[in-house]
C-alpha cells in the first residue's frame, strides 16, 4: 500500500525528482553522517583541554572522584581521537570502540545529578539534560557507521578477487 506522500508525489508528477533526491541521499548520507559525527567529537573534545568546554562543570560534578585537571583534558583528547578515527576510515572500528566506552559516562549525570538534568523528572529536561539525551542520536549514528566496516572489507576483497 502506498502512503499519502507516495500518492501525492505521483499525482504531482514528482516521482523522477523524488528518486533522484532519494538516490543522492542514499549515496551520500553515510559519508555526511560519518563526517558530521567526527566534527561533533573533535569540536566538543578540543574545547576540554583548553578550558573552553561548557560541559566541564557538569563533568567535574559527575566524575567528582577523579581530579578534574587530569580527567577533563584526557576526556577531551579521547573525544578528539574518536573524531579523528571517524575521519580516517581504517580507524573507524577503533573510533566506534572508543565512542562506546565513553558514552555510558555521558549518561551518568541523569542518574547522579538529576537536579541538574531535569526540571520535572523524568520528562522535563534542562539544557544540560537535553545536551545529555542528544547522545542517543550520536549512539545511533555510531551504530550506522559501525555497521559499514564489514561492507568495506567485503568490497575490497571482491575487488582483489576481480583483479586476479
Amino acid at each position: 500500500m502506498h502512503s499519502f506522500e507516495d500518492r501525492l508525489i505521483k499525482r504531482l508528477g514528482l516521482e523522477a525528482l523524488d528518486r533522484r533526491i532519494a538516490g543522492w541521499m542514499q549515496r551520500n548520507g553515510l559519508f555526511v553522517l560519518r563526517i558530521g559525527l567526527a566534527v561533533v567529537f573533535i569540536w566538543y573534545g578540543i574545547l576540554k583541554p583548553f578550558g573552553m568546554s561548557p560541559a566541564a562543570e557538569l563533568v567535574r560534578r559527575t566524575v567528582y572522584f577523579v581530579p578534574p585537571d587530569l580527567f577533563i583534558p584526557v576526556l577531551g583528547w579521547w573525544e578528539v581521537a574518536i573524531g579523528v578515527g571517524l575521519l580516517y576510515r581504517p580507524l573507524n572500528r577503533t573510533a566506534i570502540l572508543l565512542l562506546f566506552l565513553q558514552m555510558p559516562g555521558t549518561l551518568l549525570p541523569l542518574v547522579l545529578l538529576p537536579e541538574v538534568c531535569f526540571t520535572h523528572i523524568p520528562w522535563g529536561l534542562t539544557l544540560e539534560g537535553q545536551y545529555i539525551v542528544k547522545n542517543a542520536v550520536l549512539i545511533g549514528a555510531a551504530l550506522v557507521v559501525g555497521g559499514t566496516v564489514r561492507e568495506r572489507e567485503a568490497s575490497e576483497s571482491h575487488a582483489e578477487v576481480s583483479t586476479e
